[in-house]
């Protein structure tokens, strides 16, 4: 009998273990959880060869100018706490500082779609292509 209650009391404390080991991971992670998203979005749900053709084709001018608006709503809406960024060291104005994050966030995007390019995750990623539309005559065709 006192084994039993010994085997519950190692029970209890295991779980309560393994409660504290999986809460201290949560809150570790729980700041990282917009980049974890970032990088699951453009690893997983963008299909990089076409998005690829696109920017080749002049889309880059549209990401550039996003990037733009990214820095200056940013820099905006959320100036630091001091007025200035601490980047590797340094310190940095409001804009530059922005600069600098969304210049990281674009450089992951990129390296992102250079992974899923390469073919690392293939089984990760699978679009379906799209059949391509038969030509529709609409009525204009001449009637024999």
């Amino acid at each position: 009998m006192e084994n039993l209650k010994a085997l519950k009391d190692s029970l209890e404390l295991l779980i309560i273990a393994v409660w504290n080991v999986a809460e201290s991971l949560f809150f570790l992670i729980l700041p990282w959880t917009p980049l974890i998203a970032w990088v699951a979005f453009w690893l997983l749900a963008v299909n990089w060869v076409k998005y690829r053709a696109v920017l080749v084709k002049g889309g880059w001018t549209g990401v550039f100018f996003i990037g733009l608006i990214m820095i200056l709503i940013w820099g905006l809406i959320a100036p630091p706490a001091g007025g200035v960024h601490h980047v590797f060291g340094l310190s940095l104005s409001n804009f530059v500082g922005k600069t600098v994050y969304v210049t990281a966030l674009f450089s992951i995007m990129f390296l992102c779609g250079s992974v899923q390019l390469s073919g690392v995750c293939g089984s990760l990623v699978c679009f379906k292509e799209e059949a391509d539309e038969p030509a529709a005559d609409h009525g204009h065709a001449a009637a024999h």
